[in-house]
């Protein structure tokens, strides 16, 4: 064992004293004498260390170093080992015994409430344990002049005579025959039980190590306590990509001393000098242990294998390294079992059965529910986002201030002392306007529990093209969001997707009155006094132009218990009633709220979309970020461009399993950024799937369902050694075992291999899967429902662009265009019957703004796939070879297959649905098909003839025949090229001839879908021409 060595000063005051220890052990010495000191605990910690300690460990001999729980230790000597091979099994100096019989080794059992572990100790170690706290016991005797001493001495209060145990002389090392092995094991355990009731000793640093315990091995969530020591551990052995070839000479190496912990799921090393925790190694399938010297490259040496690294330690000896190879080996085996294989679709994660799940249709619930859970945050909130706007409100509309808008609710948990941290995927500045530094730079300023790492750094990682593409936010490990939707600018919807938001904001006289008189003002009982009706004679309008008021400001808010709203009701200028949450347009005229900005209040009919997130990507794209509350459209002449997505939650240990995606990818990045190398960004430890089930708090209204998390992930953005693709093998196996349809939203939809631009295979599982149903004569439906343009910007009218033409190419290559689309193959097998099994759509939607009527696509941003009304799946992935192929963009999903049934109807007949995913389903058919408003559409029956062609397909068609004779929006079937263009263009639509007509032409509009414009510039070349930047990038960006 390392133990640590008194000061000299100190050594020449106890000299006398120590000179003949090993020759007399009585230990009556030891004896605390004339009620000097009490050694009982003084102050009992709680019975359970919290979670948060990980965060606050310090140096292994301060005083302040938490270790116990306030339940006793018990210690028992299970067996005594007797060797007699050469080679003593512990001693640093490795010398050869003279004595043929070796030292026997007492194996230890120690037991301290919930907590149970095995050390092996040596007669030796118990002489140098005791030795080491008769220095101490000394020590704490001289009255030395340094405050750190003093302390110490104070900690111990004088009070009854309290006696060290004695420690009775024994026959030495080598002991002889059985009954004194005996005799001498049950002394040796009585003297260690008396020595651990007494806190002086047992909190000593020295007593610590020799029971093997550490500030990390009593904390509940971290799972049971495996084996602690302190090692040698060889610097390198990273797998970071472009870095490899490094530290391979021995000269290189480095060795450390460092305190090594095992848990259940993962290993880690601290640093004994300050505690602070220096590395984190998952546990994962390709995790081994070696022993060979020829593995290792070192004497007595350990060497412990994952996909992330390749750690060696050394011990003191073979039969230590043997030891603790074993033990490591079987401690994981035991209880991390779940962690060493391949799970199903090559996952790192495996299937959770009863997890409490649910899903959002649209940005309102989900941001709701996120702000909720955000609330609840007791220890931890991990957020990664492709894209992040600190200033997003998650609660619309804004009635309480600025309590629920993101970068608040972070400062308000970081002050509470929860540790914040978010990874943002850092850009190249060139190709994407989404300014991650300045969401870095604000949130970093929030708080400093508030932590915030980029990540890649395109040159020193050579990823120049590959995006960090998922979304999830974490709570306490314990609550775990996964889907599509971004904390960013303009994902914020609601089921109406509405295209105009021009909200009066006014700005209030009675308010500016009030700000100067609130604080002396006597506040009359609710009721009386107060001013009559004014009829909102006194509210001052202040128009949307450019004397408006800026809503900038952020975090200077006025910290006082006036509330504008009740100020307002008693004098008689607000309703009442008008928080009441708003849902349709239709409540939304007259209803006064307030809008805390740095300028004071804005009041008047509430905006849903304030600044930046107003917008319309395809028309423009966002600039100045950095301003958050100014405009950059023009809301009076262009709709918004309304966002349709899916997300879901689930919790217990599916959420621990994504939360061990985020620990991976946070961890990793510590390691390859120098900059984040520095203690204030900690290493994350991942908690104990055996605590996974004590939830704290749960979203309401889940479903009980099977989850099991997924992932693109690989080398550059993971650091692991092989890539995962469990998304992709997911989609297809769901695609494959489908009996009756799937219904599919993506952003993207680019699949069909030709194995030379684009290799993933979900295009072609679809095709397989309706020819087989063909060949079976079944019925069998496929949906498709993706963005009728992709979300770059561009003028549509003349062509789009390069970036949207690459990307509509590879869409339309998907559909129906070359031999390799969906539709070329199912026509070569039977003809036109293919529109009996696959519809694609988009949707659309349309409003009057200023008197104007206008129409716009809804964007769908959703990455989702329903099959059968039982299995789903939710999450960042795209249908495309960047998310789907695991070594290019990383993404994060969920697959929920039902556990439970509920009575539907397939086809006519009945059949047993899952709740989750049936509900899921229904809810977008209802609203992309209008039966919200329209009872009459039923939509219970997914595969139906009637459902199918006088539902779904009349919907589609008729919807988009009347907004292309309305508005001749495009895309459109008819315009085949380029040239055709114009003279689709220049023909006006009825909203320009007969506003009139048109306005009961919209009225048969049901819902959202359209069909898709599968002919739209069929016979334009829509590839990147040559000579264009976008021709100069890689074909991959846009596969």
């Amino acid at each position: 064992m390392l133990r640590s060595e008194p000061t000299s000063s100190t050594l020449q005051l106890v000299a006398t004293d120590m000179s003949d220890i090993m020759d007399k052990l009585d230990t009556r010495e030891l004896d605390l004498g004339d009620g000097e000191y009490d050694t009982t605990d003084t102050s009992l910690p709680e019975d359970r260390l919290p979670f948060t300690a990980v965060y606050n460990t310090v140096g292994f001999k301060e005083a302040e170093a938490k270790v116990f729980l306030s339940s006793p230790i018990t210690a028992k000597i299970l067996e005594v080992e007797r060797f007699t091979s050469a080679q003593d099994r512990f001693n640093i100096t490795a010398q050869r015994s003279v004595n043929k019989s070796m030292p026997a080794v007492f194996k230890i059992e120690l037991k301290h409430g919930e907590f149970t572990w095995l050390v092996k100790r040596k007669e030796k170690h118990f002489l140098d344990l005791h030795r080491e706290l008769r220095t101490y016991k000394t020590f704490m005797r001289i009255p030395l002049p340094s405050r750190s001493h003093t302390v110490k001495r104070q900690s111990v209060i004088r009070n009854e005579a309290r006696q060290m145990p004695n420690l009775p002389r024994g026959g030495g090392d080598e002991l002889g025959r059985e009954e004194q092995v005996s005799s001498r094991r049950k002394q040796l355990e009585d003297y260690l039980n008396r020595l651990l009731k007494m806190s002086m000793y047992r909190n000593y640093h020295a007593t610590m190590e020799f029971i093997d315990v550490s500030q990390l091995s009593f904390i509940h969530d971290l799972g049971p306590k495996g084996l602690e020591g302190m090692v040698l551990k060889r610097s390198g052995g990273h797998r970071i990509p472009g870095l490899n070839c490094c530290g391979r000479s021995k000269m290189c190496y480095r060795w450390s001393k460092r305190w090594l912990v095992v848990k259940d799921s993962f290993l880690m090393y601290m640093k004994p000098d300050s505690g602070a925790i220096s590395f984190v190694m998952l546990v994962d399938k390709e995790f081994n242990i070696k022993m060979d010297s020829k593995d290792t490259e070192t004497k007595h040496g350990v060497r412990i294998d994952s996909l992330s690294r390749s750690l060696v330690l050394k011990c003191s000896s073979y039969r230590h390294a043997r030891w603790w190879g074993q033990a490591i080996e079987d401690f994981v085996q035991k209880h991390g079992s779940a962690f060493l294989t391949d799970h199903r679709f090559g996952s790192f994660a495996r299937e959770e059965e009863n997890i409490p799940a649910k899903w959002y249709v649209n940005g309102k619930t989900y941001m709701e529910d996120v702000a909720n859970a955000l609330e609840e945050a007791k220890e931890e909130i991990f957020i990664t986002d492709w894209w992040l706007s600190p200033e997003i409100f998650l609660k619309r509309p804004v009635v309480e201030g600025n309590r629920w808008r993101l970068d608040c609710i972070l400062k308000r948990k970081a002050q509470q002392g929860v540790r914040v941290f978010v990874i943002l995927y850092k850009e190249v500045e060139l190709a994407l306007g989404i300014n991650s530094e300045y969401s870095k730079r604000t949130l970093m300023h929030l708080h400093p529990n508030v932590k915030v790492m980029r990540h890649p750094d395109h040159v020193s990682s050579s990823v120049y093209l590959w995006a960090h593409h998922e979304k999830i936010i974490v709570i306490d490990q314990s609550v775990g969001f996964v889907g599509g939707i971004d904390l960013a600018y303009g994902r914020w919807d609601d089921r109406e997707h509405r295209l105009i938001d021009v909200g009066s904001v006014t700005r209030s006289v009675a308010l500016e009155q009030a700000e100067h008189s609130h604080y002396n003002m006597a506040a009359p009982p609710n009721g009386s006094g107060g001013v009559a009706q004014s009829n909102g004679k006194s509210i001052s309008t202040v128009t949307d132009s450019g004397d408006q008021p800026k809503l900038k400001g952020q975090g200077k808010m006025k910290r006082s218990k006036f509330s504008l709203k009740r100020h307002l009701q008693k004098h008689g200028l607000a309703h009442a009633d008008s928080v009441s949450s708003v849902d349709s347009a239709g409540d939304r005229s007259g209803s006064v709220r307030s809008l805390h900005t740095g300028v004071g209040e804005l009041v008047g009919d509430t905006r849903f979309w304030h600044g930046k997130d107003y917008c319309n990507f395809v028309h423009k794209d966002w600039i100045q970020l950095d301003k958050p509350f100014d405009d950059f459209i023009d809301r009076h002449t262009t709709p918004r461009m309304p966002w349709h997505d899916i997300a879901s939650v689930v919790h217990g240990k599916a959420a621990r399993d994504v939360a061990r995606h985020f620990i991976q990818r946070w961890n990793f990045t510590k390691i390859m950024k120098p900059k984040y190398r520095s203690l204030s960004y900690p290493y994350l430890l991942p908690k104990s799937h055996t605590t996974a089930g004590e939830l704290r708090y749960q979203v309401p209204n889940c479903t009980q369902a099977r989850v099991q998390i997924l992932r693109s992930s690989s080398d550059w953005s993971a650091g692991i050694k092989y890539h995962e693709e469990s998304i992709h093998n997911a989609y297809v196996h769901a695609i494959k075992t489908s009996q009756h349809f799937i219904y599919i939203e993506n952003q993207f939809f680019i699949s069909c291999a030709d194995n030379r631009h684009v290799f993933n295979k979900i295009g072609d599982t679809i095709a397989e899967r309706i020819i087989r149903a063909y060949r079976e004569g079944r019925k069998y439906r496929v949906y498709v429902v993706t963005p009728l343009l992709p979300g770059f910007e561009g003028d549509i009218n003349t062509g789009g662009g390069s970036a949207i033409q690459a990307v509509m190419h590879f869409n339309y290559r998907t559909m129906i265009r070359g031999d390799c689309s969906i539709i070329s193959q199912l026509k070569r097998e039977m003809g036109d019957q293919w529109m009996n099994y696959i519809s694609i759509a988009g949707l659309r939607t349309h409003a009057e703004l200023e008197g104007k009527l206008v129409s716009e696509l809804i964007y769908v941003h959703s990455k989702m796939l329903i099959a059968d009304d039982n299995t789903v799946i939710i999450g960042s992935a795209n249908i495309n070879d960047r998310s789907m192929l695991g070594k290019r963009d990383s993404e994060v999903a969920v697959i929920v297959e039902d556990s439970e049934t509920v009575a539907s109807v397939m086809d006519g007949e009945e059949y047993r649905a899952g709740p989750y995913a049936l509900q899921l389903r229904l809810e977008c058919f209802r609203m992309i098909l209008g039966a919200n408003t329209d009872p009459s559409v039923d939509v219970s029956d997914p595969i139906s003839d009637h459902f199918y062609k006088e539902v779904w397909m009349a919907t589609g068609a008729r919807n988009a025949t009347i907004y292309q004779k309305v508005f001749r929006c495009l895309p459109s079937s008819d315009v085949r090229n380029i040239l055709e263009l114009e003279g689709y263009l220049a023909k006006p639509g009825l909203e320009k001839e007969d506003p009139a007509r048109a306005h009961e032409e919209l009225k048969k509009i049901r819902g959202f879908l359209v069909q898709f414009p599968l002919q739209f510039l069929s016979e334009q070349n829509l590839l990147p021409p040559i000579g264009s930047k976008e021709a100069m990038v890689p074909m991959e960006v846009w596969t």
